[in-house]
C-alpha cells in the first residue's frame, strides 16, 4: 500500500476523471501496483481511459467470491448476483447445472461453490472467456450455446442459467462511452430488440432441462413480455419475471413441466 499522500493523489485523480467510488478504487489500484517505478501511474492511466477496473486489477467480487477477470472478458455485473443466488436456491446439492455464455464463469463458480457435489458445466464461444472461466475453476467448454454440451446430461439438467448478449442493436449507441470503447460487442449485441440470443437460449433450455427443471435468463428493458410468450410457446410453465427492487426487470425464470402441455385442437 502506498503512502497517504500517494493515496490522496490517486483519489483526486480518479474523482476528477469521473470515477464514482474513487476511494475504493484507489485502494485496489494501490494494492495491485507492482514495485516497478511508474507502475501505479500506468494503472491509473488505464482506468482514466475507461478500461474496466476488473481488467486492471485482475478480479472482481461477485456473490462474495473473488472472480478472476482477464482483459477482454465481460465483467460480471452486480445486478446478475440475484440471478446467481436464485440458481443456487433451485439447484439440488447433487444436481446438474448449465451456464451458457459464461464469460468469466462467475455464475457457474457461485453454483459450484455453493454445491460442491453438483455437476456444473459452462459454455462460451470466446476462447479467451473459456480460459478465464477455467482459471476460476469452472468446467467450461468452447462452443456456441449448447453445441459443446455432453449428451450424457441432455434431459437431465436441473437449472440452466444464461446471461446472453441482450442489448438491442439499435440501442448500443446509448451505452456508456467507456463500455463501447472497451467491451466486446460479442458480449453486448443482442440483435433487433435484444432478444436474438435470448430466444435461442429458450430453445436450448427446452432441449436440456429435465421435467421440473428451471431456466433463468437475464433480461433488460421491455423484453419480459416477448420472452414470456417465447417460453410459453416452448412449453414452459410458471413463468416469473424478477425485478431489481427498483422496478427494472432483470431476469425471467420458467419451469419445464413434468408433462407436455396439451394444445387445443392439435393433431394426435
Amino acid at each position: 500500500m502506498g503512502s497517504a499522500a500517494e493515496r490522496e493523489r490517486l483519489i483526486a485523480s480518479l474523482a476528477s476523471g469521473g470515477v464514482i467510488a474513487p476511494q475504493e478504487e484507489a485502494d485496489l489500484l494501490l494494492s495491485s501496483a507492482g514495485r516497478e517505478p511508474g507502475s501505479l501511474d500506468r494503472l491509473l492511466s488505464r482506468r482514466l481511459a475507461g478500461e474496466p477496473l476488473a481488467w486492471i486489477v485482475g478480479w472482481t467480487s461477485f456473490c462474495g467470491l473473488s472472480i478472476h477477470v482477464d482483459p477482454g472478458v465481460f465483467v460480471p455485473r452486480p445486478h446478475s448476483e440475484a440471478l446467481a443466488r436464485r440458481a443456487v436456491a433451485l439447484l439440488p446439492p447433487d444436481g446438474v447445472a448449465v451456464d451458457l455464455c459464461t464469460g468469466s464463469g462467475a455464475i457457474a463458480a457461485v453454483l459450484a461453490h455453493a454445491h460442491p457435489a453438483a455437476t456444473v458445466v459452462a459454455t462460451d464461444v470466446d476462447p479467451v472467456a473459456m480460459a478465464c472461466a477455467r482459471t476460476n475453476g469452472v468446467h467450461t467448454l468452447l462452443g456456441d450455446l449448447d453445441e459443446p454440451l455432453p449428451e450424457t446430461i441432455r434431459g437431465g439438467v436441473d437449472v440452466l442459467t444464461a446471461v446472453v448478449p441482450y442489448v438491442p442493436t439499435e440501442e448500443l449507441h446509448l451505452l456508456p462511452r467507456d463500455v463501447l470503447a472497451h467491451e466486446s460487442p460479442l458480449a453486448l449485441d443482442g440483435g433487433p430488440r435484444g432478444t436474438r440470443a435470448l430466444r435461442r437460449a429458450v430453445q436450448v433450455a427446452a432441449r436440456w432441462l429435465r421435467p421440473g427443471g428451471t431456466v433463468l435468463l437475464e433480461i433488460g428493458g421491455d423484453q419480459a413480455e416477448e420472452l414470456t410468450a417465447a417460453l410459453i410457446d416452448a412449453g414452459f410453465s410458471d413463468v416469473a419475471v424478477i425485478d431489481d427492487g427498483d422496478g427494472q426487470d432483470r431476469a425471467i425464470e420458467a419451469v419445464r413441466p413434468d408433462q407436455p402441455r396439451e394444445r387445443d385442437g392439435s393433431a394426435p
